[in-house]
């Protein structure tokens, strides 16, 4: 059974960036495994949240939308929120995950450009995740001599074969995903923290993820590994 790997840096970011092909995925018969990097500890605009309450809160969110995705249930690495920094830690928490789910494709953030199509800023952690995830992919998850305590564990080295980055500039691969959106909908809505209600959620949905021909799509930029 073919295995593919999310891994995002906040609770929400995987389903708003992949959603609709991980269903596609699910469908397929894939086994999809989840990984947050960080604990989403800064998302609120209630100042009257507790913080370990908040903590608690977006992990069972994640949980959640994992559950209404048909993914494996979601590992969190419990990075702070805001503060995350690419570091040869991180890097190794991802060669983990790599060598334990042995993925043939991994999905995750695009880090190479500030300014996502001139409307978002590309967050700080976004871009430290998707750094730590491409660095995991090649070299570190593939060479016996890249962490070798893990190896010396059990955990072989793996091969990565593709990668799809999400929000990116330059997408060269695209997935039509009108027959996905309710339920990709669905899995947004379990971060209530996040969304509120519903119904703003599913026309924030309609209009982000709608082209100009009326069509529903997901866009990536692909990397073919070749190594």
């Amino acid at each position: 059974m073919p295995t593919a790997l999310v891994i995002a840096a906040h609770p929400d970011d995987g389903e708003l960036g992949c959603g609709g092909y991980v269903l596609q995925l699910v469908e397929a018969g894939w086994t999809v495994h989840w990984v947050v990097t960080t604990n989403g500890a800064k998302g609120t605009a209630d100042r009257a949240m507790p913080r370990e309450r908040l903590i608690a809160l977006r992990r069972e969110e994640q949980a959640e939308a994992c559950r209404r995705l048909g993914t494996e249930p979601p590992r969190m690495l419990g990075y702070e929120d805001g503060e995350l920094a690419y570091s040869r830690e991180l890097v190794g928490a991802l060669v983990r995950a790599i060598r334990e789910t042995r993925p043939l494709l991994v999905l995750t953030h695009d880090p190479t450009d500030f300014i996502i199509r001139d409307r978002f800023i590309n967050h700080a952690d976004h871009r430290a995740t998707g750094a730590a995830a491409l660095d995991a992919v090649y070299p570190a998850a593939r060479d016996h001599l890249n962490f070798p305590e893990q190896v010396a564990e059990g955990l072989e080295p793996w091969r990565v074969r593709e990668v799809l980055l999400w929000n990116t500039n330059q997408p060269n691969f695209e997935v039509e995903i009108g027959a996905q959106l309710e339920r990709k909908v669905w899995a947004l809505a379990a971060h209530g923290s996040q969304f509120g209600e519903t119904e703003a959620l599913a026309r924030f949905a309609q209009e982000r993820w709608r082209t100009g021909e009326g069509r529903y799509v997901e866009r990536f930029r692909r990397v073919v590994l070749d190594f």
